[in-house]
C-alpha cells in the first residue's frame, strides 16, 4: 500500500461523517441582530464535532429594530422553506405620530413633523376598516429589495431615489388601539411582501398626521407562533443534546393536507428521479383534493393574465388539460415516514419534486 493511501485510508477513519442537523427551530428575535446573525447564532449553537449544520437559513427577513417570530429551517428543511416565505404573517407595532423618518422607524432620522389632531377609539377603528383587504403598496426605499443587482437601502443611504412600482398586498385583519395621544397599537395580520412601516406610515396620514414605527414584534408565521419559539440566550444556556428537543420535524414548513403512500418499491424509484403511475392509488378524497387545487390553480393564473395582458389584449383563454395539471403533495413511506414532495396529476402521473436525504 502507497504512503498516500495510508494517509487517505487514516483520516478517513479518523473524520467519520457527521450527523447532519435537520429540522426547524422557532426562534424570538432579539432587537438589534439581524436575522442572517440570528441563523449564524443558531448554526454555532447546533455545531459540535459530531454534528454539521452548515446549512440554515430563515424563513423571512426581520429588521435589526424589530423583535419576534424567526423561523430557522436546518439542513433538508431548508428545501421547504419556501412555504413559510409565501405564508400569512402577523405583527404587533406601536405607532408614535408626528412625526417621520426617513426609514419609516425608530432607526432613522427625523425629516419631517406635523401636529397630531385628537382621536378616539372610534376613529381608530375607522381608518382600520379603510385598510383593510386587497391594495397595493410602494415598498420603501430602506428595504432589501434590489434593483440592479443592489439593495434598495445601498441608494438610499447614497441619497439616490429610486422608482419603485406597487405591490398587491393583501391586510388580513388589522386592529388599531390607542396606548396615549401619541401612539397607536397596531395588530396586523398580512399577506408576505407587506411592510408594516409603510402601512404605519399610511394609517399616521389618514389620521391626518405623520408618524413612524418604534416597535416592531413579529407574532405569527403561517401556522408558528410566537408562544412555542425560544430565545437565543435561553437557547444557548441548553446542552446540545436538550436544544436538539426544539427542533420540529424538516416537514414542519409544508402547510399541504393532502399525502400519498408509496410502496418500498416506488420509493426506492421516486428516489432516483423516476416518474411513477398511480393512477390506482388515487383514492376519491385525494382525487377530490387535486381536482380543487386545479381550480384554485387555474382562477389565479387566469385572474393574473386578464390582469397582465388588458391593455394589449392578449389574453385567449386557452384551453388546459386539466387532467395534466400537477398539484403539489406530501409523499410518505409505508411506516408513515416523510420523504418528500412530488407533483401529482389526476391522471396518475407522478414526478418527484423534492426529496429528503437523512
Amino acid at each position: 500500500m502507497s504512503i498516500v493511501s495510508t494517509k487517505a485510508a487514516t483520516k478517513t477513519k479518523q473524520m467519520p461523517d457527521k450527523i447532519k442537523v435537520n429540522g426547524v427551530i422557532l426562534v424570538d428575535k432579539p432587537q438589534g441582530m439581524t436575522s442572517q446573525q440570528v441563523v449564524s447564532k443558531v448554526k454555532y449553537l447546533f455545531k459540535s464535532p459530531h454534528h454539521d449544520s452548515k446549512k440554515a437559513g430563515h424563513t423571512g427577513t426581520l429588521d435589526p429594530m424589530a423583535t419576534g417570530l424567526l423561523p430557522i429551517c436546518l439542513g433538508e428543511a431548508t428545501k421547504f422553506s419556501h412555504y413559510q416565505l409565501d405564508a400569512d404573517k402577523s405583527y404587533q407595532a406601536t405607532i408614535l405620530l408626528g412625526s417621520q423618518t426617513d426609514t419609516g422607524d425608530a432607526d432613522g432620522q427625523i425629516v419631517a413633523q406635523e401636529v397630531i389632531p385628537q382621536f378616539d377609539a372610534t376613529t381608530l377603528e375607522e381608518v382600520a376598516q379603510q385598510f383593510l383587504g386587497a391594495q397595493q403598496q410602494i415598498p420603501p426605499m430602506y428595504s432589501a429589495l434590489k434593483k440592479d443587482g443592489k439593495k434598495l437601502y445601498e441608494y438610499a443611504r447614497a441619497g439616490i431615489e429610486i422608482d419603485r412600482p406597487p405591490r398587491d398586498i393583501v391586510i388580513k385583519a388589522i386592529d388599531l388601539k390607542e396606548i396615549d395621544n401619541k401612539q397607536i397599537q397596531l395588530t396586523v395580520t398580512c399577506s408576505k411582501g407587506t411592510y408594516v412601516r409603510v402601512l404605519a406610515e399610511d394609517i399616521a396620514k389618514v389620521l391626518g398626521t405623520l408618524g413612524h414605527l418604534t416597535a416592531l414584534r413579529r407574532i405569527k408565521v403561517g401556522n408558528f407562533s410566537i408562544d412555542d419559539a425560544i430565545g437565543l440566550a435561553e437557547l444557548e444556556a441548553l446542552a446540545l443534546d436538550d436544544r436538539q428537543r426544539y427542533l420540529l420535524p424538516v416537514d414542519a414548513c409544508i402547510n399541504l393536507e393532502a399525502e400519498l403512500t408509496l410502496t418500498a418499491q416506488q420509493c426506492a424509484r421516486v428516489k432516483m428521479g423516476q416518474r411513477l403511475n398511480v393512477i390506482e392509488q388515487l383514492t376519491e378524497d385525494l382525487q377530490s383534493y387535486l381536482a380543487a387545487a386545479i381550480e384554485q390553480q387555474q382562477c389565479h393564473d387566469e385572474n393574473a393574465a386578464k390582469q397582465q395582458d388588458s391593455d394589449d389584449n392578449k389574453y385567449d383563454g386557452e384551453p388546459v388539460l386539466l387532467h395534466e395539471i400537477p398539484v403539489d403533495i406530501r409523499l410518505v413511506d409505508e411506516l408513515g415516514q416523510f420523504i418528500g414532495l412530488g407533483a401529482l396529476s389526476l391522471n396518475g402521473r407522478l414526478q418527484p419534486k423534492k426529496l429528503i436525504q437523512l
